[in-house]
């Protein structure tokens, strides 16, 4: 059974685990006690792994069903492994915002994987930050607010023709959203399944507008969230080198990959977990935007 060392990053979130190799079968134990990790710093890292695409498939399917990615197109033999590609000719990357992946959906993802190939000499690390340590720092009467309202979220904005994550890349094969995207409603705080932790679910790419509110009255209150949920004291920044793993919770984390390697080549691979059947209901699943 592997000796796992937990390391904590920074204060808000974030432990780097040692002493495991991922490529490796595990057994029910070791795999409980990187989910405990995983739901208690919300973002975990690995080093100098060597991970197929297989392997990779492996080890998020011990922590659910694996999402194919509604835009973005997997690999042929893999659908489920998204390969994130930026080439030197390339000017936009991919996940280039603070955002929260999958909340667009009626069933968000739990989790994302991400394991680096090939990184550039200097730049593109990526920053995670704590939705609940965000949600937390509040006031007592806005907290209490926040937990009466829901959210309207939509791939409509970030994969229209304009929108970042649309925008064409060399190496990705991304589709526009075409404006049939659908919208849905999750609670603009969400009460984590596994440790009853609250956290603010709301982020700049797929929230469009608080429910029953007009986009107009909806901007002055997001915009502040915004604003604050992206503060340096709910953050930790992970230098990426080749082999490296971040596993974080989508349910109470937002991330943001820095574009700040022009004329150099990124490459990473992600697979991102689903709640296991019949437990999205715990986890806040959505529900239709119109549905009254």
């Amino acid at each position: 059974m592997p000796n796992l060392r937990i390391r904590r990053t920074a204060g808000a979130l974030g432990a780097e685990i040692s002493g495991v190799d991922l490529s490796q079968d595990f057994s029910d134990e070791t795999i409980a006690e990187i989910r405990q990790a995983f739901v208690e710093h919300q973002v975990i890292f690995f080093r100098d792994q060597a991970l197929t695409p297989e392997r990779q498939l492996a080890f998020g399917r011990r922590f659910g069903p694996l999402n194919i990615h509604p835009y973005v197109a997997g690999m042929t033999d893999h659908p489920e492994v998204m390969e994130i590609i930026k080439e030197p000719q390339d000017r936009v990357n991919f996940g280039g915002g603070w955002h929260s992946d999958m909340s667009f959906l009626e069933h968000p993802s739990i989790g994302s994987i991400l394991y680096g190939v090939e990184l550039p000499d200097y730049g593109g690390d990526t920053l995670f930050a704590s939705q609940a340590a965000a949600f937390e720092a509040l006031t007592p009467g806005l907290r209490a607010t926040l937990e009466t309202l829901n959210a309207v979220h939509s791939a409509g904005r970030e994969y229209s023709a304009g929108g970042h994550s649309a925008q064409k890349r060399s190496s990705m094969n991304v589709a526009e959203a075409e404006g049939a995207t659908g919208e849905f409603i999750h609670p603009v705080v969400l009460v984590h399944p596994e440790t009853g932790r609250k956290a603010l679910y709301v982020n700049p790419a797929f929230t469009m507008k608080i429910e029953g509110w007009s986009t107009r009255e909806s901007k002055a209150l997001l915009d502040f969230l915004f604003d604050h949920c992206r503060g340096e004291r709910f953050t930790t920044r992970f230098a990426w080198s080749p082999g490296s793993v971040a596993f974080w919770d989508n349910r109470s984390v937002w991330h943001y990959a820095l574009n700040d390697y022009p004329g150099q080549r990124r490459h990473m691979r992600r697979v991102t977990v689903d709640a296991w059947p019949g437990v999205e209901a715990k986890a806040g699943a959505g529900r239709l935007a119109h549905a009254r």
